[in-house]
């Protein structure tokens, strides 16, 4: 296990958004290099970059075009090696985005692939023996290649999936077991990805969508059995690289995979959802003020997952990322402040999207750019200060629309108001970083009745008080010390903490 990642806070840069050098609308590379200042003064020493490689950008750059090759229209190769460099002179880590699934379709691989007569590829991807067999099971594109067969995709139609084979086969003449040569040769192209770029100096990977590689495996543990065999690589050769994976189910992403983080996503109805999403635009969220979330169904989800990884790896919470609308859609400004200061001081590895921060919002009823569809209003352009595109770009035509709200958060605006989410931000990560209790690896528990709320947890002797209600409330507490950090109005009085409505305590016991 790193060391490094105990004691790591991630930001997340979707870099087509976040500053654009050279006024061609488009966020780059060398403007990441001109920030690395901004994302190190926030506390974050680490950073998840959002796909880089060459790409049609059918989805973003989910659709890869080539592996070892940046986009032109971030920059090139060297370029990504000067941000490693220059990263790391700042005692800074950059996972790059590492897309195992599928392909572009206008990958070589792909392009070989799909040709009537076979090769050393024809098995990359996943193609039916025919192009009338199209079992309605499994999302195929039919009828459009000139090899006899239709290929399943991983999601987009533009992103054919790469073979990993089936757990379970149910037409065998097509589909291949995982241990079959062919799948394990996809399995050691992602390798050899991965190791090109550990070579120039990434320090690891953010793995999307990791448990789609094999197909008809609905317990994972195929998928599984692989990944354990990519961290097996990793520890034998570049024992400092870390993965975090999208999968969201931390016993088999950790414990069974190997990964070293695991996000906890925003599935509906699951923990992180009951806490900051739950409902209608978040009325059932726990950190809603008007009472009617439930910590139960966080903590019975959350706890046991907890407990069964915790020294094998950290799950990962994040205040957002660039698939799910903004929290900003769902909850006003204390609210926010409120979640960042849980976010900040849980077990695991934090993740700060780029502009949450600052409190952007989430912008409606965009135009779908690049496959964002409903998630393009969380990909607009980082907002840094007052005039032309908010400072993102000289550009007329910027990649996509800035807040134009009379008071739309910039860092400009928002970094000296201590009534900000700037300040509770920097506040969080600045005493995470100074506390070995709050860690990623400290210890755990957490205090409440039959999900009632307000709720409290400790963290070996710093404890968290929340009242995330719109009115005053109480909980009992033995606990006697010194005040670190509050939001709000809360005090400690006659064996109870009286909390002030939307509001936080932090205590060191002495």
């Amino acid at each position: 296990m790193p060391k490094w990642l105990n004691d790591a806070v991630f930001y997340e840069i979707y870099p087509q958004s976040f500053y654009d050098s050279n006024g061609d609308g488009i966020g780059d590379i060398n403007g990441i290099i001109e920030k690395l200042d901004y994302v190190r003064s926030l506390g974050c020493n680490a950073i998840w970059l959002n796909p880089v490689y060459d790409s049609p950008f059918m989805d973003a750059g989910y659709d890869v075009r080539d592996y070892y090759k940046v986009a032109p229209r971030y920059g090139t190769n060297e370029d990504l090696v000067r941000l490693f460099e220059a990263a790391h002179r700042k005692e800074m880590k950059i996972l790059l985005d590492l897309v195992p699934g599928h392909t572009s379709d206008t990958h070589p691989w792909f392009q070989v692939a799909k040709r009537a007569k076979q090769s050393e590829l024809s098995n990359r991807y996943i193609f039916t023996k025919s192009v009338w067999d199209a079992p309605p099971e499994y999302r195929l594109m039919c009828g459009i290649c000139e090899r006899d067969g239709n290929y399943m995709v991983n999601y987009f139609s533009s992103q054919p999936a790469l073979n990993y084979g089936f757990n379970v086969i149910t037409h065998p003449e097509w589909q291949l077991p995982p241990e079959h040569p062919d799948c394990q040769q996809t399995v050691e192209a992602i390798k050899a990805i991965m190791r090109f770029w550990l070579d120039k100096g990434a320090d690891g990977f953010r793995v999307d969508m990791a448990d789609s590689l094999v197909k008809n495996d609905d317990e994972k543990y195929a998928t599984a059995k692989i990944w354990r065999g990519v961290r097996e690589m990793l520890d034998k050769e570049y024992p400092e690289a870390a993965m975090v994976s999208e999968w969201c189910h931390p016993d088999r992403a950790i414990n069974d995979a190997g990964f070293h983080m695991d996000f906890y996503l925003d599935h509906y109805g699951n923990g992180y959802s009951r806490l900051f999403r739950f409902g209608e635009w978040g009325d059932l969220s726990v950190f809603n003020p008007n009472g009617l979330g439930d910590l139960k169904g966080f903590a019975e989800e959350y706890l046991p997952a907890y407990n069964r990884t915790k020294g094998n790896g950290f799950i990962s919470f994040m205040t957002n990322n660039h698939d799910m609308p903004r929290v900003s859609a769902y909850h006003d400004k204390q609210t926010i402040k409120l979640i960042n200061a849980f976010i900040f001081t849980m077990p695991g590895v934090p993740f700060l999207y780029y502009g949450d921060e600052i409190g952007m919002r989430y912008q409606r009823d965009l135009i779908s750019k690049e496959g964002g569809f409903s998630r393009t209003g969380s990909r607009t352009p980082m907002q840094w200060c007052q005039g032309k595109n908010l400072g993102f770009s000289t550009s007329d035509k910027p990649y996509l629309p800035v807040d134009l709200s009379d008071d739309a958060p910039t860092v400009e605006n928002q970094k000296d108001d201590p009534d900000s989410i700037y300040r509770i931000v920097t506040d969080m990560i600045a005493i995470r970083h100074k506390n070995s209790d709050l860690h990623g690896n400290g210890e755990l528990e957490f205090v409440y009745k039959d999900g009632e709320i307000p709720f409290a947890y400790r963290r070996g002797s710093t404890v968290m008080f929340f009242n995330p209600l719109g009115k005053e409330a109480e909980i009992s507490t033995d606990c006697v010390g010194d005040v670190v950090y509050k939001i709000g109005e809360a005090v400690i009085s006659d064996g109870k903490v009286k909390m002030q409505p939307q509001s936080f305590l932090m205590i060191k016991e002495n």
